[in-house]
């Protein structure tokens, strides 16, 4: 097993934790679906989540697939992931717990936890940007991967993701979540093009 392996088997259970935790909360509400008011705010907010986590899985690949074996990087990973997971359980509302006759209104939810899921995702983040540019100060190859673009998109998301947290203008929390989301998926209809442009793959029939 390699020292990337060997992370990512505890990283990686642990942003899957996330996952399940943001996709079963969909579920539960979607079985208590006669009691609930869903609007678009946190369907919207789920879908950001979800695609960050997928950025994040990418993420591990690209800046830790060549770390070596270190207590303090599990530490970090740890962190890391468990912030995430805060952000993912607190999505959706716990439905099962609040009484079969309780109305559930996801709007509202937005606005009573979105302070919550905005800044866990931003602060998960902002410990791979420190980490990132501890590294960059002291090697000229970190230092190369922030480019134009990346910090360009590192300033969006810090300042979408704290509006999203603490702007108390609701049109502001819209307009922000709006251009998160827009952005994220902008970078994954990026790579579905490079994926594309490359052929894709070729499938492993008869092997």
């Amino acid at each position: 097993m390699s020292a990337f392996e060997f992370f990512f088997s505890f990283y990686g259970l642990l942003l899957g934790l996330s996952v399940a935790e943001l996709v079963g909360g969909f579920a539960r509400v979607l079985h208590e679906r006669q009691r609930v008011r869903f609007g678009w705010l946190t369907p919207l907010l789920a879908l950001f989540v979800a695609v960050d986590l997928v950025t994040f899985w990418n993420q591990a690949w690209v800046f830790f697939r060549a770390a070596p074996f270190n207590p303090a990087l599990l530490l970090v990973g740890l962190i890391i992931a468990a912030t995430f997971y805060i952000a993912a359980s607190i999505t959706f509302p716990r439905v099962t717990a609040e009484g079969v006759e309780t109305a559930i209104d996801l709007d509202a939810h937005f606005w009573a936890h979105r302070g919550v899921v905005f800044g866990c995702v931003f602060a998960a983040n902002a410990m791979v940007w420190l980490l990132l540019g501890a590294l960059a100060g002291i090697s000229e190859v970190w230092a190369a991967v922030w480019t134009p673009r990346l910090m360009f998109g590192v300033a969006l998301f810090a300042a979408c993701t704290l509006a999203g947290a603490f702007a108390r203008q609701r049109g502001v929390v819209i307009a922000a979540l709006l251009v998160l989301l827009a952005y994220a998926l902008w970078n994954m209809a990026r790579a579905a093009s490079a994926l594309f442009a490359t052929g894709v793959w070729t499938p492993a029939v008869g092997s």
